[in-house]
């Protein structure tokens, strides 16, 4: 299409090359612990169509995240300038005319169309690759409602920071587990599970048991994301710290420290997320949801998390290996440090 194409297609390669691949290794281990997959053997069909669906996620994952930081405004993400940033940026150096910040927006989201797209063409290349058609639109039912849970959740949580202030503790509480569940959740373990066991054959009694574990793992895992943006290394996320403060998220994370916070104090806290924060401001408010006991609970939340979903695994009709892969898999998503 020409050498002017040529910048979104390199900025989908570099925004691709970075990543921990946690959705496509959940999918593989869905689909391991129905059938066996022979990965030191010739790919036949079956063993590619499971790695188009695993790569079908990993193009949603980075459209969802491209789309993440036009929302949230973010300057970067994985070390390296946002795409929106980026298209900014290439703008104001090739000295075009108009807004530079209109064209690294619309860059950043034509980029998330293009990926999204990508991963539905893998995805039902994928489905045309298996036989059994039955399996093939329980894939396709995941895959589809993966999409629109995402959509409504990330719809959720944009909804939640136009709030003039926070509700009662136990709705806001509910508010930002929904948000967590919806947005992130759901679509980082549990629908790649259940997508790669559909994509096996996999019966309702192995998905139910497999959506048991996920789910838990899942929300395990966005907890430490919330832990994560506001008291990750910048170093290591490749994100500010404090980031979310900054941005007024209503996590579980946040309405926790709240509800545990002296009447001032939380009125003072309430004052100070969302808005602009100079790094000592940022500082206290990070001693302040310390002191006030929630990164603890929310450390115990995450076991209990794991531990319920191994849990769930005990008796399911699932393969040995797999299992014991997804357990060391779970460990791993929710022990991270980036």
């Amino acid at each position: 299409m020409g050498p002017d194409a040529a910048p979104i297609l390199d900025e989908a390669v570099g925004f691709l090359t970075g990543g921990k691949r946690f959705r496509a290794q959940f999918a593989t281990l869905g689909y391991r612990a129905i059938r066996p997959l022979d990965l030191d053997g010739p790919v036949d069909a079956e063993f590619g169509a499971m790695l188009d669906a695993a790569c079908a996620l990993e193009l949603f994952h980075a459209a969802a995240l491209i789309h993440d930081d036009v929302i949230d405004r973010s300057d970067t993400r994985r070390g390296r300038p946002a795409t929106h940033r980026l298209f900014t940026t290439l703008h104001n150096l090739s000295g075009w005319q108009g807004s530079s910040e209109h064209f690294g927006l619309s860059g950043a989201i034509l980029l998330g169309d293009l990926l999204q797209s990508w991963a539905d063409e893998l995805m039902q290349a994928a489905c045309d690759a298996i036989p059994d058609r039955q399996a093939v639109r329980r894939a396709r039912a995941h895959f589809n409602r993966m999409r629109s849970e995402v959509a409504i959740g990330q719809y959720l949580d944009v909804l939640e920071e136009q709030q003039d202030g926070f509700a009662e503790h136990d709705e806001q509480l509910e508010r930002s587990t929904r948000v967590l569940v919806y947005k992130s959740a759901k679509y980082s373990v549990e629908a790649p599970l259940l997508i790669g066991a559909a994509l096996a054959g996999a019966n309702e009694a192995q998905e139910l048991a497999l959506a048991g574990f996920g789910l838990p793992v899942g929300v395990a895992f966005q907890l430490r994301d919330d832990l994560l943006g506001v008291f990750g290394d910048t170093e290591v996320t490749g994100k500010p710290s404090g980031d979310d403060l900054i941005e007024g998220k209503r996590t579980v994370l946040v309405a926790l420290a709240r509800n545990n916070l002296p009447t001032t104090q939380r009125r003072i806290f309430d004052d100070l997320i969302g808005s602009e924060l100079g790094m000592d401001q940022i500082a206290v408010m990070q001693g302040t949801i310390r002191e006030s006991g929630a990164v603890d609970q929310v450390e115990e939340m995450i076991t209990r998390n794991i531990d319920r979903a191994a849990s769930t695994l005990n008796d399911a009709l699932l393969r040995e290996d797999a299992v014991a892969s997804l357990r060391k898999l779970a460990e791993r998503a929710a022990r991270r440090t980036s």
